[in-house]
């Protein structure tokens, strides 16, 4: 008596999932519940790969968000699937972000400033620009569940994305956030805070994907949502506090980050000063030399754009002689 309800419940919760979108959901959550239980029971015994303080949600993100780039790929109609340099570009992005997240790498940015600085740099820049430049999203949407796809069709979802990704605003969350979390009181509440961890991870990974995904969109406007200039100002723009915050940094003569000497150093031979000089060094180079390769690939998508607009135009004006040839000879 009761078998049918609950059936009818489940098609009401799950709406034309297949079984095969089925059992990837849950192959996925049973090898995060294996990670989990492994992280807990046998911690020791791990690769240095594997997650040093499971997330479930970092990990789920990461893995389904392959799984169904994949099955995106897959699925696309002959001729439509991104080229090979795409697909490459998005499993370096998502494999970069797991490696500083989910390996051991996380103990090491734990205890030593410099280590903490390339994770961020990785989370905020490297890992997110990889995604961008892959344009996914199209891929992503084809190998999701539709359940999932409804997700993202409401109109309230692409206004607050319309708000967030506002050439300034996204310029002032970009940069603000890298300086926000280097502010030392500020550092070390959240190094110490698991919570606030969590949140300061997450708002680099997001804001990351938010921001290179504005300014490396290939298509021009309106399809995009603001012209080749104001993107390519946008990238300069985000240059200049970072610079300022990591020469700060670099050239500072005390040491603003405690925790680092309370927790214990990894590598105790590196004094505090030397590791918060490298530290500022990465805020401060790395940053600039990605804003200056997006620059060259917005200048790249102009070109490309151009190139594709004047091929459009010129099959136009031979369609446009053929008609009145044949007007002209009657035929």
């Amino acid at each position: 008596m009761t078998a049918r309800p609950t059936s009818a419940r489940t098609r009401a919760a799950w709406p034309d999932i297949g079984r095969v979108e089925l059992a990837g959901l849950l192959a996925a959550l049973a090898a995060a519940a294996l990670v989990a239980w492994l992280s807990a029971a046998r911690p020791a015994d791990m690769p240095v790969w594997a997650p040093w303080d499971f997330s479930w949600t970092q990990f789920l993100a990461a893995i389904l968000g392959l799984g169904w780039y994949a099955r995106g790929v897959a699925r696309a109609a002959p001729g439509a699937a991104p080229n090979v340099w795409r697909q490459a570009a998005f499993v370096l992005g998502v494999g970069s972000i797991y490696a500083v997240l989910l390996t051991h790498f996380e103990y090491m940015a734990q205890h030593m400033f410099f280590l903490n600085r390339l994770q961020h740099m990785v989370m905020h820049h490297v890992g997110p620009f990889l995604v961008a430049l892959s344009w996914p999203g199209e891929t992503l949407y084809r190998g999701m569940p539709a359940p999932l796809r409804r997700v993202f069709d409401p109109p309230a979802l692409h206004r607050v994305m319309r708000i967030v990704q506002q050439p300034a605003l996204a310029g002032v969350l970009f940069a603000g956030l890298i300086c926000l979390w280097l502010v030392p009181a500020v550092h070390f509440r959240a190094m110490i805070d698991h919570r606030l961890y969590d949140v300061m991870n997450w708002s680099m990974v997001v804001d990351g994907l938010l921001f290179w995904f504005l300014v490396l969109d290939p298509r021009p406007a309106p399809a995009a949502r603001t012209s080749f200039a104001v993107r390519m100002i946008v990238t300069v723009a985000v240059m200049f506090p970072q610079i300022i915050a990591g020469s700060a940094l670099t050239f500072s003569t005390r040491t603003l980050y405690s925790y680092y000497d309370l927790c214990g150093r990894l590598y105790p031979s590196l004094g505090a000063l030397v590791d918060q000089h490298l530290g500022g060094a990465i805020v401060w180079i790395p940053s600039a030399m990605m804003s200056s390769i997006a620059f060259m690939l917005i200048l790249n998508n102009i070109r490309l754009n151009e190139e594709r607009t004047a091929a459009e135009e010129v099959e136009t004006d031979d369609a446009r002689n053929v008609v009145f040839a044949s007007r002209w000879t009657g035929r």
